[in-house]
Order: C-alpha cells, then structure tokens, then sequence
C-alpha cells in the first residue's frame, strides 16, 4: 500500500450503489485506491425514479483514484448474486478484502404516516432486499475472505433499530443486520474475517433531497447536520486500515462516534454529530456463544 493511497491493493464489492448511501461509499473507498466493484440493477438514467447509475458511480470511483467496475445485480435475485462473487474470485484471482451490505429495498411511502396495516404490503420487501440479500452476498464472499484469513464485511444500518422509525419492516431490517454482524462476527473471527454494522446518520442524498423540498418547514435545520454519503466510506476505510480492527469485529457503531475515534471529518470539514441521546444507542451482543 501507498501512503497517499492506503487501500490502492484492496478490492472491494459495494451493494446498491448506483446512488444514496452506496455510491458515496463507493467513492470514499476509491478516493483511498480501492478496487471497487459497484453493483446495482441502474445501468440507464431513468431506470429508477432517482438518478444514478452503476456505471456512473464506478466511473466516480476511478476519477476519485481507484478503478471502478460497475457490476449489474439484482440482489433479489441469489443467481444473479452468486454469479457477481464468481467474477470477482476469478477476475480478482480470489481476492476480496471489504463488502459492504448496502442494497435495501426502500418503498416510496416508507416515510408516510400512519400504522403499518394502511400502507403497502411491499414495504416488507425490505426483508428480502435489505435483510436476505445481506445474508446472501456475504455468504458467498465469506469463502474468499476466510481463504486469505483477511477481510471485513459492513452492514450499514440505522438508529431505526433502536427507536421507532419508519413502521416496523424498517426497524426489524436494521435489527437483523445488526444481529447479523454479531453473529457472523463469531464464526469468521478465527479467520480474521472481522464483521460490523454501522448506524448512519441522516444522508445528504437525492431521496433525503425530494423529501425535505416537499416539506422545507418539517425537516428545517435537518440539512445541516446530516451526513454526506462519503462520510461512512471514510470511517469503512479506516475501520479496513486498522491493525486493531479484530477487537472490533461483532459490535454495531454509530459512524459518527467512530468517525471520532478515528480522527475523521465529512468530506466538507463537518463533524457530524451521534445521535445517541436523541434516538438511542446500539446493544452489543451477549458474550455468551451457544453452538
């Protein structure tokens, strides 16, 4: 590794990130040298409601200072999951070193009030898309990592698992890749294979974007302390990069206070602030392992 560029020998596979959270972590790693694989079903602006596109955050990635490769992938589907892993082993010559479970099915009414039963049944697809696929992409990347004994797999989570936010089907996928990071925590740590989920902040996105203009007096101040997308690439970068990140394997973070820990800031300076005392903090797994 060089030093201007720690992660230029890393590769790394993002999911869902065509745009939002995804692509900033896309870039974050590629600003730092990484080989990222950005996978997503957008190959064409205008194939979802949002802008963004595959080819457009890997193009991102490689004028950042890393190589981007865009990676078309429906995560719904394990076929077409398992055949993205298959490429990477082969053109990667096995290599994979950071994943990071991203892709989440987010429904247009997700943020609308009211009880769960009064909005679509299709929200729960989340659990499929955001929860399921979590599971499937690091069970196939967890061979390669655990054949080089090195590797760190991230799931990027919210507050929503600790407080009410957005319906139940929102909460309980936030809740399920927590626990996953604990529970694949135990099984990869003799490999040195470490796992984590990390709680993200309120985004600066084109989604986040629509929602405020269309209500600028609800969400007023909101803007300003919310997170660029960029942000938790920075903290996965120096979470890969620490000699120490073992002793980390198994918890779920809040990305702001780990960012402090780290020593890091947004991209535009900032030190988002934890939003602990307003929304609650993580519970960290029990020690106790039952086989």
């Amino acid at each position: 590794m060089t030093q201007d560029k720690p992660l230029r020998d890393v590769v790394a596979v993002v999911t869902g990130a065509s745009r939002g959270a995804g692509k900033g972590i896309a870039l974050a790693l590629g600003a730092q040298g990484a080989t990222v694989y950005v996978t997503g079903r957008s190959q064409h602006e205008g194939d979802a409601a949002l802008p963004g596109t595959i080819y457009g955050t890997a193009e991102g990635v490689s004028k950042a200072g890393g190589h981007g490769i865009p990676a078309s992938c429906d995560h719904g589907d394990d076929e077409q999951v398992r055949e993205l892993f298959a490429r990477v082993k082969l053109e990667q010559r096995g290599r994979l070193d950071i994943l990071v479970n991203n892709a989440t099915f987010i429904h247009d009414t997700l943020i609308e009030r009211g009880g769960f039963w009064e909005k679509p049944l299709e929200q729960a697809d989340i659990l499929d898309v955001g929860l399921r696929s979590g599971y499937v992409a690091s069970w196939y990347a967890a061979p390669l990592m655990v054949a080089q004994r090195r590797g760190l797999i991230v799931f990027t989570s919210s507050f929503g698992a600790s407080c009410y936010m957005h319906g139940p089907a929102y909460g309980a996928q936030k809740v399920g890749v927590d626990k996953f990071a604990k529970d694949m925590a135990v099984d990869l740590r003799k490999y040195d294979v470490a796992a984590v989920s990390i709680w993200m902040g309120m985004l600066k996105t084109d989604r986040t974007r629509r929602v405020m203009d269309a209500d600028a007096a609800k969400y007023a101040g909101f803007w300003d302390i919310a997170e660029n997308p960029e942000f938790t690439g920075r903290v996965v970068s120096a979470l890969y990069l620490d000699p120490h990140r073992m002793e980390k394997s198994g918890q779920v973070f809040v990305g702001a206070e780990l960012a402090l820990e780290y020593g890091i800031t947004d991209i535009d300076g900032k030190q988002p602030p934890s939003h602990r005392p307003m929304l609650g903090g993580p519970v960290q797994a029990h020690p106790a392992v039952v086989e």
